[in-house]
């Protein structure tokens, strides 16, 4: 097999915490009387929180803020989705997704998480999910989110395997431009990663399985 590792994605790929983004920055942008709503919420997937708040701010009209009032307005909304993702449990993660994935130990494939998210052990601990991969790559040991590839190249550094031998899945446009920049082959699942230049696109998570036994 030409894939020997994967690398995923967490939010939107693993388990889903859209709704918990959504509702977090929105109790920030009422705070400061910024229209927010879900078509702008969509821009924010896999962009990382201080560029998300950029976006965010497009539409603030108030006072120019310091950096600093940006910093505290991003860990406000960091605090508020933290509390939010303690309704999360083993429930949010789908049997498809849970099956999959031990099919994929089954066939000896190295699993890693590469996510720009800092909540991500928090996450894999909610889903009862934090001691299954091999390694994981995230908010906290990056300079540069993605586009950049810096998030996945850790993660196939941590797991041992360059690039061409790492698949990365991804659901959002920004996660499948990381991954052409990194020398990875990716896949884009659901609508949000289709037509970004992916190697593959399935709409469903099992079908993972499909092109790792492809024989190359």
């Amino acid at each position: 097999m030409k894939y020997k590792g994967i690398i995923f994605d967490l939010d939107g790929v693993i388990c889903h915490t859209d709704e918990f983004h959504y509702q977090a920055w929105k109790t920030i942008a009422d705070k400061q009387g910024i229209y927010f709503d879900e078509i702008i919420n969509n821009r924010l997937r896999g962009v990382s929180r201080m560029e998300s708040l950029e976006i965010i701010l497009e539409r603030y009209t108030g006072t120019p803020l310091t950096h600093e009032e940006k910093l505290q307005m991003a860990d406000e909304k960091n605090e508020v989705y933290k509390s939010l993702l303690m309704q999360m449990n083993e429930t949010h993660v789908t049997k498809m997704v849970l099956d999959t994935l031990k099919d994929l130990r089954k066939e000896g494939i190295q699993l890693a998480i590469g996510s720009s998210s800092k909540n991500a052990e928090l996450i894999l601990k909610q889903i009862g999910l934090n001691n299954f991969f091999d390694a994981i790559s995230d908010g906290n040991n990056i300079e540069f989110s993605k586009p950049h590839p810096q998030v996945f190249l850790l993660a196939a550094e941590y797991i041992a395997l360059p690039p061409e031998n790492c698949l990365v899945i991804e659901d959002a446009q920004a996660g499948i431009e990381a991954a052409i920049a990194g020398g990875f082959d990716s896949v884009g699942l659901g609508d949000w990663a289709k037509d970004c230049g992916e190697t593959y696109h399935i709409q469903n998570f099992d079908e993972i399985l499909s092109i790792i036994r492809r024989k190359y």
